[in-house]
């Protein structure tokens, strides 16, 4: 028996994250030795000339899609067919995400599981409509990962984003939201009142 790793050293020693390793563990690809602390322990000697030398696969082509609210349907279709019709003119064969969530909000569906995949080395190409369609704030982190692991960032409208000011308007509707039942309370009349102004003040702004 070699010498013992840590998931995490294990991890970078194959280049992959931890949490690929704790997938081949649940599918039981990949059973790891126990302390008896109950820490994982991967024997590098015996693990890597299976794992390393196997065929490299093609990465993936991944296009992302997103809207903020159910309301924006007819938009996430739009952007879905954009997308399709994008990729197939460049004759890339492609797995489509979508998500319905803020682009404030980092806890998404679809977001984690691209991420994840980018991360596992899975993707090679990430398609998007426009730059807000991945996040409202933090997207360049996003492009540095994707930058770190060789992706591609293929973005389709380098233009403004018909949908900004909407999408602005209702992501700082759910940060007053949050700010206003954490000072206020979830049922207290001052909350209610305050947020029922602000929504009015939105739907006037987009007026």
């Amino acid at each position: 028996m070699g010498k013992l790793l840590s998931i995490g050293a294990a991890a970078h020693a194959l280049g992959v994250s931890t949490g690929t390793l704790r997938r081949w563990e649940a599918s039981g690809r990949l059973v790891p030795a126990r302390t008896e602390g109950g820490q994982r322990r991967y024997d590098l000697a015996a693990l890597k000339p299976g794992m390393t030398h196997r065929a490299p696969t093609a990465r993936k082509t991944i296009a992302y899609a997103r809207v903020s609210s159910h309301d924006q349907q007819d938009d996430l279709a739009r952007q879905k067919q954009v997308l399709e019709l994008y990729c197939v003119r460049q004759g890339w064969e492609f797995e489509l995400i979508d998500d319905l969530g803020s682009g404030m909000n980092y806890q998404k569906k679809g977001l984690s599981r691209l991420l994840g995949a980018i991360i596992d080395g899975e993707v090679g190409r990430l398609v998007i409509v426009h730059m807000d369609r991945l996040l409202r704030f933090g997207a360049e982190l996003v492009f540095a990962i994707c930058q770190a692991r060789e992706v591609e960032v293929v973005i389709i409208n380098q233009g403004e984003d018909s949908t900004f000011e909407e999408e602005l308007a209702n992501d700082v509707l759910e940060i007053i939201t949050v700010f206003s039942v954490r000072l206020y309370g979830s049922r207290s009349h001052k909350n209610r009142k305050l947020i029922d102004g602000v929504r009015a003040a939105v739907k006037d702004a987009q007026c």
